[in-house]
């Protein structure tokens, strides 16, 4: 377990603009905008949201969901946590243990999930509202965009646990904030303020609690209204901005940009720019 307290809370409810159930399952609320903003919510609160075999199972389920089977009606997914911790973590309870598969399957699990999370298509905000510890922590740095409340709080708290980084910390970290400081962060398990993350670079904004949701919902709007193959090509690109030579990034934004040009939304925001109005992009 990790050494934070647990808080007791209720569990989450959708919000008042969020109106349609995508998916159903036990232990993550799912709720979708007219926007097309899908909300994911980790939803056991009393155990600050850690993750057992049951939420991994579903978190698993549900990201093959949006890979497989195509909702094009989903522009942003954001991933937050119910009550006072956005997730801390795997769940080392002894009941969690008990229920725990074979190592070698929970981390096949593990690192599905975490590449599910970092090649969705569509962009991914962290909405940290609490405690982000652990594979709580990577999943807050897979998403693109992570916005803190004041009260968040972040760690690497694998060797603490005697464990090594997993949900791709290891690949994200160096990459995020340089290898010195991740080598820092990694090595003792130090828990670090939301001032300090953003001070590091592994967040995009704090704001006071109270802000935390209009703040991401400001966000999520922009994002939602922003061409989705033309915002997917450039979030590949950045992706892998950082392994090929110029050559091949060349050769790579040459493809997007083609891609780009063959769909009915690079057309409407040229009609749109040419008449002086705000394009509609439908993601075709």
């Amino acid at each position: 377990m990790t050494d934070f307290p647990a808080a007791v809370g209720e569990p989450a409810q959708p919000g008042a603009n969020h109106e349609q159930d995508l998916f159903s399952f036990e232990t993550i609320l799912t709720d979708l905008s007219d926007e097309g903003v899908l909300r994911v919510t980790l939803n056991r609160p009393q155990q600050l949201n850690a993750i057992n075999a049951l939420m991994s199972r579903e978190f698993l389920d549900l990201l093959r969901g949006l890979r497989e089977d195509r909702h094009p009606e989903i522009r942003v997914v954001v991933f937050t946590g119910a009550g006072d911790g956005f997730c801390s973590g795997a769940d080392l309870s002894p009941d969690a243990r008990a229920e725990r598969p074979p190592p070698i399957v929970m981390m096949r699990r593990t690192a599905d999930v975490a590449h599910l999370v970092h090649s969705l298509p569509t962009p991914t905000v962290a909405e940290v509202n609490g405690v982000a510890a652990g594979a709580g922590c990577n999943l807050a740095l897979s998403c693109d965009l992570v916005v803190a409340s004041e009260t968040a709080r972040f760690s690497e708290i694998f060797t603490r646990r005697g464990l090594s980084l997993d949900f791709g910390g290891s690949w994200l970290l160096p990459r995020m904030i340089g290898l010195q400081r991740a080598k820092e962060l990694a090595f003792f398990g130090d828990v670090i303020d939301a001032r300090r993350a953003e001070e590091y670079g592994i967040v995009n904004s704090v704001v006071a609690p109270e802000k935390l949701r209009s703040f991401v919902d400001h966000m999520t709007s922009r994002l939602s209204g922003i061409a989705p193959v033309a915002l997917a090509q450039t979030k590949r690109l950045l992706n892998a901005s950082i392994g090929p030579s110029p050559d091949l990034a060349v050769d790579a934004e040459a493809l997007a940009q083609t891609i780009n040009f063959a769909t009915d939304d690079a057309r409407e925001a040229i009609a749109a720019w040419m008449e002086k109005r705000p394009p509609v992009f439908r993601g075709s």
